[in-house]
């Protein structure tokens, strides 16, 4: 499935940092109906 503006995302689970609590895994479903940005960061030693 590809990303299209104005497409409704695929629901996904990952781990995320929460000031307070640490790593734990949150859903894109939990944030429904609310605006969200999302940064991916490939990773520090992938080749280009």
């Amino acid at each position: 499935m590809l990303a299209r503006v104005g497409q409704e995302a695929i629901d996904f689970e990952s781990s995320a940092f929460v000031p307070g609590f640490g790593f734990r895994p949150v859903k894109l479903s939990d944030y429904r109906g609310k605006w969200l940005v999302l940064c991916f960061y490939p990773g520090d030693f992938t080749f280009v």
